[in-house]
């Protein structure tokens, strides 16, 4: 009801009545019991399954998500348990009217996140409805409510009992939401972003040389990278998220403030994140990916033709290059480096794609012995086909002869190497 009054799109439908379980199965010709224990009944209706649960009232939560015990009840009391006003407006079809028990309505013309009672038994209820109130808010544009903000700040610690996957869950729709960059700055000033990211919450304070970074900190460059992104995937929103992540362990003052090498020490910190919030192994490796990478665009005007099409040939240059603007915009504002790669990704995506000259089983049909340079020698080939120095397989071959020694994949020092 609520996505309905804002005019928004519902994602979801919630289903709720006065009926028993065994009336809602009696009714329909397909139903699948998925919660009988809480009431819950799918129905199955033109190929989609709706859940129908019945009004309920819940006891105490034990372990601050399920409740210890479930009994049906009436609409006043289900409604009751629900965690924000704005989420407990229901629309009864027969009348065509909006129930509201808790001012929720005034709750979305005040534009507030509040909840439905008292806020600490609402959390404790359920600790992760502290993270779901910065989420909604950031949704929907809306403010929580000071009395809601205090009880989280409050309990903002308790978050850590929460599953990494409820986490993650909530995070990823957070970091997709238009006001990512206030919701990184909610979750810092309610408590909870040392809890669920003390990585990220270590980059507040930390100082940038000022003629790279006049914005200030790590942290506040960090959300207005976040506020920069346009339409982000999940991935992309979590390695700008990540992207400096490296900077607090790597901060130093020598001629200047620098972060050596924090670019290879935030991907290994980025994917240790991404494996505690139990995200993908594919999502990983791409948000690491990024984080290790996300400075190269600015060297892509300096290197060799080649070169700079072979790296903007990677399935994820283009969420590189979107990574490299935030982070731009967010600091210094060139996008010089921006605009030069943008043109040469656009005749890479306009050029026929490059069909491999050379295999591992050409290498070892040419004597060489398979080991871990094996890849560098291929990809070695493929920079080569993009210089125009190779065309065939055969020139590949003998380029490839010419350059490292058969029996190994130690590179050649014979005459004619070029090491």
């Amino acid at each position: 009801m609520r996505d309905l009054l804002l005019g928004r799109c519902p994602r979801d439908l919630d289903i709720v009545t006065a009926a028993h379980p065994e009336i809602v199965v009696g009714l329909f010709d397909r139903t699948i019991t998925v919660g009988q224990e809480f009431g819950v009944v799918a129905v199955v209706a033109a190929g989609h399954a709706y859940e129908v649960a019945t009004f309920r009232r819940e006891g105490p939560y034990l372990d601050g998500r399920r409740p210890s015990y479930v009994e049906y009840a009436d609409v006043r009391a289900d409604v009751r348990r629900r965690d924000f006003t704005i989420n407990a407006l229901l629309y009864d079809p027969l009348f065509d009217t909006v129930l509201d028990f808790v001012d929720g309505r005034a709750d979305l013309q005040r534009r507030i996140i509040r909840t439905v009672g008292d806020p600490i038994e609402r959390l404790r209820e359920d600790r992760l409805r502290m993270l779901r109130a910065v989420r909604f808010a950031v949704e929907l544009g809306f403010a929580i409510e000071p009395a809601t903000v205090e009880a989280i700040r409050a309990h903002a610690q308790d978050i850590s009992g929460v599953s990494a996957e409820r986490i993650r869950d909530e995070l990823l729709r957070l970091l997709l939401a238009p006001g990512r960059s206030e919701g990184i700055q909610l979750l810092e000033s309610s408590g909870m972003l040392p809890v669920v990211l003390p990585e990220v919450a270590a980059m507040a304070g930390v100082p940038q040389p000022p003629e790279f970074h006049p914005e200030g900190d790590v942290l506040t460059h960090t959300c207005l990278a976040l506020r920069h992104l346009e339409q982000p995937t999940a991935v992309l929103a979590m390695a700008t998220l990540l992207h400096d992540v490296g900077k607090p362990p790597t901060y130093s003052v020598t001629d200047r403030i620098r972060f050596n090498g924090h670019a290879e020490v935030g991907a290994a910190m980025a994917e240790r994140i991404c494996q505690r919030l139990r995200l993908s192994a594919a999502a990983t490796r791409a948000v690491t990916a990024l984080v290790r990478d996300h400075l190269r665009i600015g060297d892509v005007p300096r290197m060799r033709p080649g070169r700079a099409r072979q790296f903007l040939r990677r399935p994820e240059a283009g969420e590189l290059l979107a990574l490299h603007r935030a982070d731009c915009l967010a600091s210094h504002g060139d996008l010089g480096a921006y605009h030069w790669a943008l043109g040469v990704l656009a005749e890479v995506a306009a050029s026929p794609p490059r069909r491999r000259l050379i295999t591992g089983d050409d290498l070892i049909a040419l004597g060489y012995t398979p080991g871990p340079r094996f890849a560098e020698m291929l990809e070695a080939v493929v920079l080569a086909q993009e210089e125009g120095e190779v065309a065939t397989p055969e020139e590949g071959r003998t380029w490839i002869r010419a350059r490292f020694k058969a029996g190994s994949t130690t590179r050649g020092t014979e005459p004619g190497s070029t090491s």
